[in-house]
């Protein structure tokens, strides 16, 4: 019997960030994945699932998504997995970029293991892929069960939309090649948690996303 990934969102920062905590159901494992700030409200949410944090996973190295995660870190006593080694530069520069944003408290944070194409992320008994889909950053990651149908996606797909491309290493041309080329062939059936806004499926995406027409 395969084991049920089960997920809770808790938005984050002023950007409203979506913050998960996905956890196993068969074991109570759990991982934060994307913690941007509000460190406070994320812990309420971990005692709450009465899960167990075992990572940190990050998909990108913007402000909003990483911000948190050096403290977190210490906090929960876990270690950091993600994003790719080429979102560096945007996590040596956290603190400027929360003090330019208004967040408090953001501090500078290397993972524990970078990201790569092909690598495998474990959450309890769940397992899931890693994908490097550059184009909103150029380390963004995103991570996929094909058993349970299920992605975390960050901010490469969106309800609707798609990442913003003029931040800093931003390409648009690598980002649409990433959807196009990596998360619309995984099937129509998986559902997607964005970095933002409503959950959504690679079918509803496709049949309508205005940037992937």
């Amino acid at each position: 019997m395969p084991s049920t990934p089960r997920a809770a969102i808790i938005p984050v920062t002023p950007f409203q960030q979506n913050c998960t905590l996905l956890w196993c159901e068969a074991t109570k494992r759990a991982a934060v994945i994307d913690p941007g700030g509000d460190l406070d409200r994320i812990l309420a949410a971990i005692e709450k699932a009465g899960v167990t944090v075992e990572k940190i996973l990050l998909t990108h190295g913007h402000i909003d998504h990483a911000g948190g995660a050096a403290e977190l870190r210490e906090r929960l006593g876990v270690t950091i997995e993600g994003p790719h080694e080429a979102d560096k530069p945007l996590l040596d520069r956290l603190p400027g970029t929360g003090a330019a944003y208004g967040i408090e408290g953001a501090r500078a944070v290397t993972p524990d293991r970078w990201l790569a194409e092909g690598d495998v992320v474990t959450v309890g008994d769940l397992s899931f892929d890693v994908l490097h889909c550059p184009g909103h950053s150029p380390g963004s990651v995103v991570l996929v069960s094909r058993e349970a149908r299920f992605a975390q996606v960050g901010d490469v797909l969106f309800r609707g939309s798609v990442g913003r491309t003029d931040l800093p290493g931003g390409d648009h041309a690598a980002l649409i090649a990433s959807i196009k080329t990596k998360l619309l062939p995984l099937g129509d059936d998986v559902v997607l948690i964005p970095g933002h806004g409503p959950t959504s499926t690679i079918g509803q995406e496709r049949l309508d996303n205005p940037f992937l027409q």
